[in-house]
């Protein structure tokens, strides 16, 4: 089983009342129980005896009130929505229960690091934002049970996805992921101190047996989300005839993404980057897809499969990465996105976000992601300026 570890704290944004718990349905019988306790309260046999029949009819009815009023209660909290729980509660769920609720949208910090930069808290807000009614979970390499709750206090970033309803945050345990798939054999023999680009390819395959197992969308950590993704079964086409893996989305157990396991390892060569990442989906949607290119911003489908338009994720492209950070006399409306991938492996310089810049980078965090805009950018220069100012 997958390690449960959580921390919360009592911050809470998220207003939009979601789609109710699947154990709602359970309840029905539980109603006409209750009608037949509420119209027949209490037995109709009296005791003889006028003091003692008063008596006991009295704590007939504080009894029946109260057997009442717990399957009442017990009927409110299976009808009550998941993500109307107190962010406490997420303590005692593990993996696997908040997985299985299906339709995950899911990140991966494959890195040791344990402070997700601001543009991390950004995708992760986001998606929480734009998909309030479903559980959103970044899974930490470096995540242990020695660490986890000391990190509220310590950490900003943390403490601040920590606090929205439906972010869970777990530790990434990659044996434990890739059991009962074809990549468990690959992952016990591969050495990952010879593999230069590990965390790429430690990623690309934890990303494949997540959604293998139980579905849902994976996004990579520097996806800004802006609008709901309609499709359930879909890659995103980067260019004409050619995928990426940074947001793809299916439903458990779906049969391309076997194909791609198993074809990570018999292909697989760490020295290359990418080849088991946009170069595996490209070549496993080429083997069973006609590719043609795009025309306009229409989306292409084979197989069931939809390759959706790279206006959807990549309305800048990568050689243009630079123009996120860059201000704009009109900044675009990316009316035909669903989200927005920002090349973060491209920014070697580590291009930030600042406060007061004006950069399109800058308005799309006031947008989509404002509490870590608030609370990790702004606060955070207000804080330096004190500081520089207490110096001098």
């Amino acid at each position: 089983m997958l390690q449960t570890v959580w921390v919360s704290s009592p911050r809470s944004w998220a207003s939009k009342k979601p789609a109710c718990h699947r154990h709602g349905k359970q309840t029905s019988w539980k109603r006409g129980f209750v009608r037949a306790i509420i119209q027949h309260p209490c037995p109709r046999h009296v005791p003889k005896g006028p003091g003692k029949a008063r008596m006991l009819k009295k704590i007939q009815i504080c009894l029946c009130f109260f057997f009442v009023s717990g399957i009442l209660y017990e009927i409110s909290l299976l009808s009550s929505c998941f993500f109307s729980y107190m962010p406490m509660s997420k303590h005692f769920l593990t993996p696997e229960e908040v997985l299985n609720l299906g339709k995950s949208i899911i990140f991966l910090e494959t890195t040791e690091r344990l402070e997700p930069p601001p543009l991390v808290s950004c995708s992760v807000e986001s998606a929480a934002r734009i998909y309030q009614d479903r559980p959103i979970i970044l899974f930490m390499k470096g995540l242990t049970n020695d660490t986890a709750f000391d990190l509220n206090s310590s950490y900003a970033a943390f403490s601040l996805l920590s606090s929205m309803k439906n972010v869970f945050i777990f530790p990434l345990q990659m044996e434990t992921v890739f059991q009962e798939t074809p990549l468990l054999q690959w992952y016990n023999e591969v050495v990952p101190e010879q593999e230069k680009n590990w965390v790429h390819i430690s990623s690309d395959a934890s990303r494949l047996a997540l959604i293998w197992k139980y579905g849902g969308i994976y996004m990579d950590t520097d996806v800004i989300s802006i609008r709901p993704i309609p499709e359930e079964s879909f890659l995103a086409a980067q260019k004409s005839r050619f995928s990426s893996n940074g947001i793809f989305g299916f439903p458990a157990h779906h049969k391309f993404i076997w194909d791609c396991m198993e074809n990570f390892v018999l292909k697989y060569n760490g020295n290359i980057w990418g080849n088991q990442g946009p170069f595996l989906m490209t070549r496993m949607l080429k083997a069973i897809c006609n590719l043609t290119d795009f025309k306009g911003t229409e989306d292409h489908s084979c197989q069931n499969i939809s390759f959706l338009n790279p206006q959807r994720f990549y309305p800048i492209p990568y050689p243009a990465w630079g123009r996120y950070y860059e201000v704009w006399d009109k900044s675009p409306n990316f009316n035909h996105s669903y989200a927005l991938h920002l090349w973060n492996f491209m920014n070697r310089n580590r291009r930030a976000v600042v406060a007061g810049s004006n950069t399109l980078v800058e308005k799309l965090y006031k947008a989509y992601c404002p509490t870590t805009y608030e609370d990790l950018i702004q606060n955070a220069e207000l804080r330096d300026f004190a500081q520089s100012e207490d110096v001098v």
